[in-house]
């Protein structure tokens, strides 16, 4: 009888600690929220959340207008065929200058996680280049391979006249 209710305790106190790990689990979730688009770092984090949600419409409207921007089917196709993957990569928004032009510059971090559960991944801080059009921040340049591919914004060569 004595060892029936140890057993009964130890089971009690195993669904307890399941019980709290779930609640902790689904508190704990940071849900990808939009927020306001009216600040360069706003700009950044909505582009990167657009991009998770595979929602391309809304991330290729955060792009600039310029002449050597991607057409939106080359944009899809590069996160469709794999050469902007941005999975296994998060992303830090850091400080922001403006500057007189019209410009801003939001420093990003790159966050990877880690292959395997001893190691803590590493990031790579780079920057997002934003430019004021139409009264709103539009992205001109962020860190490649995973949120954005190098070939955008690039002048494209043009061949020597003879």
């Amino acid at each position: 009888m004595k060892q029936d209710r140890f057993l009964l305790g130890i089971l009690v106190g195993i669904a307890l600690l399941i019980i709290i790990s779930l609640a902790v689990f689904f508190i704990r979730q940071d849900p990808l929220t939009y927020v306001a688009d009216d600040t360069p770092e706003g700009v950044v984090r909505n582009y990167v959340i657009a991009i998770y949600k595979r929602d391309y419409q809304k991330a290729y409207g955060y792009l600039a207008e310029d002449k050597d921007k991607p057409n939106y089917d080359s944009f899809r196709e590069s996160f469709i065929n794999g050469m902007v993957y941005p999975e296994g990569a998060g992303i830090e928004i850091g400080s922001v200058e403006k500057t007189a032009e019209g410009e801003a510059v939001v420093s990003v971090s790159v966050v990877y996680r880690s292959g395997d559960p001893f190691s803590s991944g590493y990031r790579n801080t780079d920057r997002a280049v934003l430019i004021n059009q139409g009264g709103g921040w539009k992205l001109k340049q962020m860190p490649s391979g995973n949120f954005w591919n190098w070939e955008w914004y690039q002048v494209t060569a043009m061949p020597a006249k003879p």
